[in-house]
């Protein structure tokens, strides 16, 4: 299934990727277009539209869109819900300070951004900085 969003990822168009392809959607594509194209690339391809205006999946209630996804898909996770608030404080500036750990994925994310890559290559590079989280993660919730 394809999932679109706006190109020129950062934090929630990158952890939102990762969280499809582990939990929701293995072989999901991510497709990123420029952001007035995103609902039209959805409708015409039939793909899902997640981290953009007007999206299927997008931040709501005061959450960003990984955690919009986490509740949709009921993804219960003890893992999951630790980078939904380290994401959430990444992505959500009013809630930067939410966990010691989101400044720091915000500056990862930033910096990627500032390398200039394709946004697919971009998505390549940094999906393992959230296996990592989530490793880490896991290994919070153990007790660790």
């Amino acid at each position: 299934m394809k999932w679109v969003t706006r190109e020129h990822p950062k934090t929630d168009r990158i952890a939102c990727p990762w969280l499809i392809r582990k939990f929701i959607d293995p072989d999901a594509e991510i497709v990123y277009v420029p952001r007035d194209e995103v609902l039209s690339y959805a409708e015409r391809e039939g793909a899902t539209s997640f981290d953009a205006p007007g999206a299927k999946y997008s931040h709501r209630d005061g959450k960003c869109s990984f955690e919009t996804l986490v509740e949709e898909f009921k993804i219960t996770d003890p893992a999951i819900a630790v980078i939904a608030k380290v994401v959430h404080g990444a992505d959500v500036s009013e809630d930067a300070d939410a966990t010691p750990q989101s400044p720091g994925l915000q500056a990862i994310a930033d910096g990627f951004a500032l390398l200039g890559l394709d946004d697919q290559r971009q998505l390549e590079l940094e999906l393992p900085v959230y296996d990592a989280l989530y490793a880490w993660a896991k290994h919070q919730v153990s007790g660790g």
